[in-house]
């Protein structure tokens, strides 16, 4: 790795602090799920499914993915827990882009599109650091 390159790393894990709390920023807005499921249905999927077992599952999907979001706030200021919060958080979101992906492709000109793209790029960064401060059992940095 060239020195301008250390020096762009460097910057990056310095700075992710930030990336972690516009993440989970972001990340929080799924609360409204669980506040208003129907709207959420339909701002997310451009229609929604109105009925009890709906609205628990709704409900209960907002306050997990929310509570990701809380995890990545915690993460962006407590560094000893940052790795796990990064984890959680990327497995999250690649668990929710295969899905949607997978069985929702046709949903993507819905808001939900937008979370795929955001959630992918988030997903690529939070890898990005991860790998940037591995480090061998001797504290040296894995990745040079």
């Amino acid at each position: 790795m060239t020195s301008s390159s250390r020096k762009i790393m460097h910057a990056f894990v310095s700075k992710f602090r930030w990336v972690m709390l516009v993440s989970g920023a972001l990340t929080c807005t799924m609360f409204y799920a669980a506040i208003a499921p129907v709207a959420s249905q339909r701002s997310n999927f451009g229609y929604a499914i109105d009925d009890p077992l709906a609205q628990i599952l709704v409900r209960n999907w907002g306050v997990l993915v929310g509570l990701i979001g809380l995890m990545l706030i915690y993460g962006a200021f407590n560094e000893a827990h940052r790795r796990l919060a990064l984890l959680v958080g990327g497995a999250s979101k690649l668990a929710f882009i295969a899905m949607v992906l997978t069985f929702g492709q046709g949903l993507l000109v819905f808001q939900v599109g937008t979370a795929v793209l955001i959630d992918s790029i988030m997903v690529v960064l939070f890898a990005v650091y991860l790998l940037a401060t591995l480090r061998r059992t001797d504290g040296t940095p894995a990745v040079v």
